[in-house]
This record gives C-alpha cells, structure tokens and sequence, in this order.
C-alpha cells in the first residue's frame, strides 16, 4: 500500500503565537502554559561525549563521516520522505554525509508502519541512510547520543503541534534547522538559535552552509542550549503552574 504525505510543501508563514492554540469559539478564560522538557530524563540528560559517540557507533554509524538527523514519529506531516530527499541534494556537495531517521512505532498506527516501508523502499541499496526505531531498542538513550554526535539535525515538518521535539534537540548543542510549523518558531530564533527554511531547496542549502562552517554551527547550538535552558526547562513549568495555583486561590 502507497503512503500517505503532502503533496505540496505548504508552511505557515504569518508570526505565530501561544493564542492559535485556543479554540476560537472556547468561550471561557484560558492561561497558557508553554511545555517544557525534563532535563534528567534518558532523553535529555547528560552524557559524556565518549559515551554518546560509543552509543552511536555501536549502531553503525561511521563517526569519520558527518552526519544528519531527524528524530519525530514516521508520520507524513514529519516529511520523512522529504528530508531524504534534502540529503541527496546535500550530498551533490557533501557526498559523504550519512542520515538517521529516528522514531517509534506505536502498535495502533497502521500508517506508521506504511510510512516506514515507504522509506525502506525508498532508500533499499543507498548507503549512508540508517532508519532506526523503538523496536529495534534503539531507545531514549541512544536517541540521546544520536542527537548529541549529530553534526546537524532537521526537522522538516509541515504541520506540528508545539514541537518540543525542537527544544529537546537544542539542548544537546546540536545546530538545528526547522520547519516553521507550529510552535517551532517559538522555540528556535531564525540564525540566532538555530535556522529556519520553508522549501526543500532552503533546507538543503542550510544544512550545507551549516557542515561547511563547523563553527557556525556549534554557535547556534550554543545559543540554541541557553535559550532552553532559560526558557523550556521544567522548573520554568513548575513556576508557571505555581503562579496560576497562586491566581486561582486569590
């Protein structure tokens, strides 16, 4: 059976805000609280870096090579067939640059698992291309170690809830290059934190400026960890829901 994607690149390009998160027709007071990420989870705490590359390679990856990543659920608005295709067009210009795509599988998806087959398909006899799942025990550990080794991760969504797969990249320092869909604009500063692209052409020609300026890179990665740090950590949610506690009691 075929996959299901977009058949168009389509982003959002007006500002988005916390607000379009409210049904317009709600009808009563709402407070919004911006989710944050548990920074002593398997997923986000910290690893030495001779851990994380250890992880890595044990899933073979070859670490002379770079690498690119993206981590979300084989879903077709995660555009995993998309960012295959920003791979082969960076690899006209980095033809040794390997990719990871990481996600889980849920037993009541039936089109998760098509969207895997598709890109199993898709990729048959092209090295360099790892495609990696829960089922394989590649769990929140080793996804911890992917996202740190990552000379570059991507997140090429087309549509996207709050994202906070985007804030969980940024801790680890990795430059990060995104869709703008969803609440990913709220979490990553356009050539601050991070890059923004909205077409396939931007996204290729983004993540080889980014290999190409090692520096450049790890500047945003940088940046991109201090702004979680002061902005998507789950003390800064605890005080958020503290404060509304406070208000509802007065």
């Amino acid at each position: 059976m075929g996959v299901l994607r977009p058949h168009v690149e389509r982003y959002d390009h007006a500002v988005f805000t916390l607000e379009q998160f409210v049904p317009p027709d709600l009808g009563v007071p709402t407070t919004l609280l911006v989710p944050a990420i548990d920074p002593l989870s398997a997923k986000n705490r910290a690893l030495p870096r001779y851990l994380a590359r250890e992880t890595v390679a044990e899933l073979g990856v070859d670490l002379a090579r770079p690498l690119l990543l993206q981590v979300s659920r084989f879903d077709p608005w995660k555009d995993p067939l998309g960012v295959i295709e920003v791979w082969r067009r960076v690899r006209e210009t980095i033809p040794e640059l390997q990719l990871a795509l990481v996600g889980s599988m849920a037993t009541d998806d039936p089109e998760g698992w098509r969207i895997y087959e598709a890109i199993e398909r898709e990729t048959v006899g092209e090295p360099g291309c790892f495609l990696f799942t829960d089922q394989m025990g590649v769990t929140s550990h080793e996804v911890n170690a992917l996202q740190r080794v990552a000379d570059v991760a991507i997140q090429k969504s087309i549509r996207e809830g709050f994202g906070l797969i985007v804030s969980e990249t940024q801790w680890k320092g990795t430059a990060l290059v995104a869709g703008r869909a969803g609440g990913i604009p709220l979490q990553l500063e356009d050539g601050v934190t991070g890059r923004i692209a909205t077409s396939t052409e931007e996204f290729a020609a983004r993540v080889v400026e980014l290999l190409e300026d090692p520096a450049a890179a790890q500047a945003l990665g940088s940046a991109g960890h201090d702004r979680v740090r002061e902005r998507f950590l789950l003390p800064r949610l605890l005080g958020d829901q503290l404060r509304l506690l406070r208000s509802l009691v007065r």
